[in-house]
């Protein structure tokens, strides 16, 4: 367990933030997020038991999935726990760093249906689809080669051929359309951004961070097939707050891995 000291950005007495670490997980997006917002936090941290969350993780939320936050405002009797990385980026985005947010209304259409900015827009569809749609297909390609690794000998000729007909059939037409399709809206982004909603970071390059960067590692994604995507993976990971949070997981692990 760590303790982190940083300038809290909310008014009034300062909450007390805890970020639930368990090793090999998707909790780095959320240390990102705090080391870009900036604000008090304590790095708790819990090693696997078999693979599986140890008992103490479960006691902070039954499901024992990685990345947990709890948040305990000045006075409250009990911390608010999020789970989830889409739910816990938008919280504290709310709360500390609505500048990691686009402004969401074109001038004079509040409140109007149609009325969003094209930034904000692209905003709120990548805080749901890196989870919803892109890191799907990444864990389906962990499983296959799980399956291609792991299968016994006697068997292992047709769980090969099973996996690679899943691969070609469905697995890689489906990644290689999804990452053509974020190329060309890295090349759209608005008012020529180098991020996906524009010419700031925001959370959802933040949480696109983690999917992208295990993409890296697949054989498909290459600087020469996406070059706009390439170069923007390389500039989120270049960023201060990002290296920030790397030294802390090999602080933690000792090691830092990106990919699944």
């Amino acid at each position: 367990m760590a303790s982190e000291t940083r300038q809290s950005a909310t008014s009034g007495g300062k909450p007390k933030v805890v970020l639930y670490w368990l090793e090999k997980s998707r909790a780095q997006r959320i240390l990102w997020l705090l080391e870009e917002l900036k604000v008090d936090y304590e790095l708790k941290t819990y090693k696997r038991q078999e693979k599986q969350a140890p008992p103490a993780f479960k006691k902070v939320h039954p499901l024992g999935k990685a990345p947990l936050v709890s948040v305990q405002a000045e006075g409250a009797a009990e911390p608010l726990v999020l789970a989830e990385s889409g739910p816990i980026a938008e919280y504290l985005i709310d709360h500390f760093g609505p500048q990691l947010a686009p402004s969401k209304w074109q001038d004079g259409k509040e409140n109007q249906v149609q009325g969003e900015t094209e930034e904000w827009l692209r905003y709120r569809y990548y805080m749901h689809y890196n989870e919803g749609t892109l890191m799907p297909y990444l864990v389906t390609a962990l499983l296959l080669s799980i399956i291609k690794a792991k299968s016994p000998f006697f068997i292992k000729p047709v769980a090969n051929a099973i996996a690679g007909n899943i691969e070609s059939g469905f697995l890689n037409p489906n990644l290689d359309n999804n990452l053509s399709f974020l190329e060309s809206q890295i090349k759209s982004s608005p008012n020529g951004g180098g991020f996906l909603c524009g010419s700031k970071l925001t959370g959802a390059d933040i949480l696109m961070s983690f999917p992208l960067g295990a993409a890296k590692g697949r054989s498909s994604f290459t600087k020469e097939k996406y070059p706009a995507l390439w170069d923007y993976v390389g500039r989120i990971e270049a960023m201060d707050g990002f290296k920030r949070a790397v030294q802390k997981i090999i602080d933690v692990e000792g090691s830092y891995d990106p990919s699944l």
